[in-house]
């Protein structure tokens, strides 16, 4: 039986057909869904883990248990991740253990276009990328048994469309398979200096037998269509080549991307004229292939930047144009806050007010933009606590009665914490923001430690925001609702002026989330209307300025009512 799937699903039932026991992961776009897809199966072990680092060490430690074990990121959650992951490869694999990271070329939802590809350098760990869904499910099958046959963990490399579009997949019932037997073994799993010396022998040799692997594994396969052009690829970029040059040119399509076969590659160069490797990203295959001593066009001819598309990869070998790949003219649609958000009546106090924002990762980035304006620095995840804590310290107190950190609660959970016990240990004076929106949201609504439930909605113990920032210290915490507007204003100017570190729980609940109750929409008396555009400054998409006077879009308006709390002239009232 076949069935359509994108290709996070296909991954996932790989894992469960490969007889995966445990899964831990921190949701990330686009590598969420694979860990949500797991959920129907009831007999796997699935959870949402505060951060990558903890997810990845929970499927170590499966793993060494005997249990074929996954966890899942994006990629910027792999940094999370590094350092357990590079200490695993020196220890190894008792039950198969696979890493699934999905890389975002063209920053969809992510704040840099990192490739993966180079902590499996690095790191020395098998990589496989698949370029297709039916592929996802059948080389994460794979890699679960090729971790137990050379004693490592995999890499499965996936990028935004690999991971996002939809093609066949071929279901298949799941392997019986067994716990492996666990045996104390300090030598192999516990990695202080004397055996990690010994290991690293180990992971030495199993590189020479991974490369021996790459030149003769079907993962690695060579098209001939007897064209005097070669094109060496893999992932989705294998899928826009395909469109784009059919059968015109010969394939060497790597479905193991590290490590990268050597006599394959030369044996593929030496029977065409002129050889491309089609890539996106940086240049790992390019660079792999000039080491090898062949020339070879890359980069020089294709760019470093963003996605590829079939058109530019015609252009580009084939030197023609097809209209029918050609991107359309469509409206430019930038990001916005949705309306009722809870973040939005944070940041017009914050514009207000002209403070410094040290921002974090999340739906609440969003501040940056007009006409909030009010974010001045998103960095990585939990670094709004501990970069405001250094901005406090390099340009002193004055300064600091003027900057706040915001970040969201399962942000707070996953990497903020720690900033905060900075700030009270070294004597910092911060106002730490946290935005309690009861949800993990960017992502699209995965419960968290906050939330009181697991990834299968069973009920659990809720962190305490409250207890838990008393206890690393902070006297000061308060609760505010964050659509009451001069509440909330009051309680910012309060905790600025204070001589010691404190916190403010925003708390309300993610508009989109099933259990608010909207309550209709607003609408807007044209006859009270003053054009003053102060609604306007809230950046709300329900909002539009038209024929000199401000009007509410029903269709987008829940009545969270807070633009009625803007408005100097009551022009706004509920709409029938």
């Amino acid at each position: 039986m076949k069935e359509l799937m994108i290709g996070n699903a296909a991954v996932a039932r790989g894992a469960y057909e490969a007889g995966v026991k445990v899964v831990s992961s921190y949701p990330g776009t686009p590598s969420t869904e694979i860990t949500e897809s797991i959920v129907k199966y009831e007999d796997v072990y699935v959870e949402w883990a505060p951060n990558e680092k903890v997810a990845g060490e929970t499927a170590i430690g499966a793993s060494i248990a005997g249990a074929r074990a996954m966890s899942c990121m994006k990629h910027v959650g792999l940094n999370v991740m590094a350092d357990p992951v590079f200490t695993v490869s020196y220890i190894g694999a008792n039950g198969g253990l696979v890493f699934c990271v999905a890389d975002d070329p063209g920053m969809h939802s992510s704040q840099n276009e990192q490739d993966s590809r180079h902590y499996a350098k690095a790191s020395k760990i098998m990589m496989l990328e698949p370029s297709d869904s039916s592929e996802c499910k059948e080389f994460t099958k794979l890699a679960f048994s090729l971790s137990e046959k050379y004693d490592t963990p995999v890499f499965i490399r996936l990028s935004t469309r690999v991971s996002h579009s939809q093609s066949l997949v071929e279901i298949c019932e799941p392997e019986k398979v067994e716990l492996k037997p666990y045996v104390k073994n300090i030598q192999k799993n516990v990695m202080m200096p004397a055996n990690a010396i010994s290991r690293h022998v180990v992971v030495e040799e199993r590189e020479k037998a991974l490369r021996e692997f790459a030149e003769t594994t079907p993962l690695n396969a060579v098209e001939d269509n007897g064209s005097k052009i070669g094109v060496i690829t893999s992932g989705v970029s294998y899928a826009y080549a395909k469109d784009a040059l059919q059968d015109k040119v010969n394939y060497l399509k790597l479905g193991m991307v590290y490590p990268l076969p050597t006599n394959l590659i030369k044996e593929f160069a030496s029977k065409v004229d002129v050889l491309y490797v089609i890539e996106e990203l940086d240049p790992f295959i390019e660079e792999h292939v000039k080491g090898l001593g062949i020339k070879v066009k890359g980069k020089d001819v294709f760019s470093l930047l963003g996605e590829y598309s079939q058109n530019l990869i015609k252009k580009v070998v084939l030197n023609e144009e097809v209209d029918a790949f050609a991107p359309q003219n469509l409206p430019k649609r930038p990001p916005v806050m949705c309306a009722g958000c809870p973040h939005r009546g944070t940041f017009y106090v914050l514009s207000k007010l002209g403070v410094t924002v040290s921002g974090d990762i999340g739906c609440y980035t969003l501040g940056a933009v007009a006409p909030l304006n009010s974010v001045d620095t998103t960095i990585c995840m939990g670094a709004s606590v501990s970069a405001a804590h250094g901005m406090a310290k390099a340009r002193g107190e004055e300064f600091n009665k003027k900057l706040v950190s915001v970040i969201g609660d399962s942000t707070f959970i996953h990497s903020g914490i720690t900033g905060l016990i900075d700030i009270v240990y070294n004597k910092g004076n911060n106002t730490v923001i946290i935005l309690d929106n009861s949800i993990t949201g960017m992502t699209g609504h995965q419960d968290n430690p906050t939330t009181g439930l697991t990834i299968r909605k069973e009920p659990t113990k809720q962190v305490d925001l409250v207890a838990l920032c008393k206890a690393v210290g902070v006297d000061r915490v308060r609760v505010e609702d964050p659509f009451d507007i001069k509440g909330f204003e009051k309680a910012v100017k309060e905790e600025l002026e204070v001589n010691e570190p404190s916190v403010i729980i925003a708390q309300r609940p993610c508009a989109l989330l099933k259990t608010v109750k909207h309550e209709g929409y607003y609408t807007v008396n044209s006859d009270k209307c003053r054009s003053c555009k102060m609604c306007m400054k809230l950046g709300c998409p329900a909002i539009i300025f038209e024929d000199g006077k401000a009007k509410i879009d029903p269709t987008q308006c829940n009545g969270c009512g807070l633009c009625v709390k803007v408005c100097p002239f009551t022009a706004i009232t509920k709409g029938e």
